[in-house]
């Protein structure tokens, strides 16, 4: 009876050994390739495989073993058993000797592991794992892993095989080098009226080594594309990517449309429009029109629209806040964007009824006084219609 229990306990590897498969290990708790376990359940090992960008669930079994036969029956156990056997994991000095060959740089880091890129979890180092360094990239926003090493160097030397380490290595590119290389790609570094100069390029951290922060808008949230010493390099950056590009053709776009209006031609236009330049006792002089001073474009345009936030001070009902409509160089064309808003149509229809076309007195007086320091400590949330900009609402810097 013996030999048909040790039969037994060797089941799943005999039946594997029987149809030619084989059971991948891996260094995970359960000790085989996409097995898991769930403690806790009657059968706590879970086979699964990863379709279509989904992770599909094979089965559940009481063994490990079980688990990674029903693996290896399938398309992409069978693939993952062709692949050749993983080398062995370098040593930290081996790591260092290879990327000394293949010319490459291992990045260091003020971090735990000591390399950028590399994460140490202690979690896996004191369950004894074999593989506790992560390699992970930053890549169109998103963290990307590369691998588990058994080395900090071996993981970092995986981060400077990457594009994203070949990039980090580089040397940073200087002001005129960036612009030659933005000319030499074909791309346009688009300028902007913020304090860097350039679209979709941030001062976040001033006095670092790279202060300046390439970002752009995608999926309704901010993505970071990296920090570079120069705001040229960082709005290289913005420019190759397809925000960025997509951006520089609106902007092309726009320059092609009629430039600036004069305060006369404004006023003209309103006119011919039927509209009304409402007046206000503000510093523009006129309805949701403020000033910003040392701006090529110091005037914002601004109105008040309803908010999916509520008061939390016991009143009920939506409340608005500020969104800018644009830029403009005249407080007389801010002013004729804001009358062809709807806001600026009700407010002109408001002022009409109360006999007051000129100035306007509502009890939005308060609002326009708080909209104003809003406006001047650039604190307004904005609709970015000007030239390099994308229709989306953020903060203004």
């Amino acid at each position: 009876m013996a030999c048909p229990m040790r039969r037994s306990q060797a089941g799943p590897r005999w039946q594997a050994e029987a149809e030619g498969l084989t059971l991948i290990k891996a260094d995970t708790k359960t000790g085989y390739c996409n097995v898991s376990h769930k403690p806790g359940q009657p059968k706590p090992y879970q086979a699964q495989v990863t379709r279509g960008g989904k992770v599909v669930t094979l089965g559940c079994f009481a063994t490990a073993e079980e688990a990674a036969l029903c693996f290896a029956r399938s398309p992409e156990g069978r693939e993952a058993a062709k692949q050749p056997a993983a080398a062995a994991p370098l040593t930290s000095e081996e790591a260092r000797q290879q990327a000394q060959a293949e010319g490459l740089t291992l990045l260091r880091a003020d971090t735990k592991a000591g390399y950028f890129g590399v994460t140490l979890c202690k979690a896996e180092r004191q369950a004894g794992r074999s593989k506790p360094y992560h390699a992970q990239v930053t890549r169109d926003g998103k963290r990307v892993h590369l691998g588990r090493f058994a080395t900090a160097e071996e993981a970092a030397l995986c981060i400077a095989r990457s594009p994203e380490g070949r990039a980090a290595a580089a040397p940073p590119l200087t002001s005129e080098e960036a612009r030659q290389q933005a000319e030499a790609e074909g791309l346009t570094l688009l300028k902007a009226d913020n304090t860097t100069g350039y679209f979709g390029v941030n001062l976040h951290n001033p006095g670092k080594p790279k202060p300046y922060q390439a970002l752009v808008w995608r999926g309704d949230k901010d993505v970071h594309l990296g920090t570079f010493a120069t705001a040229e390099e960082a709005a290289l950056c913005v420019a190759r990517s397809p925000a960025g590009r997509a951006a520089a053709k609106r902007a092309a776009a726009a320059a092609d449309a009629a430039p600036p209006l004069t305060s006369k031609e404004a006023r003209q236009q309103a006119h011919a429009e039927g509209l009304t330049l409402l007046k206000a006792d503000n510093q523009s002089g006129y309805f949701g029109v403020y000033h910003c001073h040392g701006r090529a474009k110091p005037y914002l345009a601004t109105v008040r629209r309803p908010s999916k936030r509520y008061l939390i001070d016991g009143r009920n009902g939506p409340v608005s806040k500020p969104v800018t409509l644009g830029r403009f160089a005249t407080a007389e064309e801010a002013a004729l964007c804001v009358a062809r808003s709807p806001e600026g149509q009700a407010a002109a229809k408001k002022a009409a009824a109360a006999g007051q076309e000129d100035v306007l007195v509502l009890e939005v007086e308060v609002v326009e006084a708080e909209e104003a320091e809003e406006a001047e400590d650039l604190q307004v949330e904005v609709v970015e219609v000007v030239q390099g900009g994308r229709p989306k609402r953020r903060r203004n810097s």
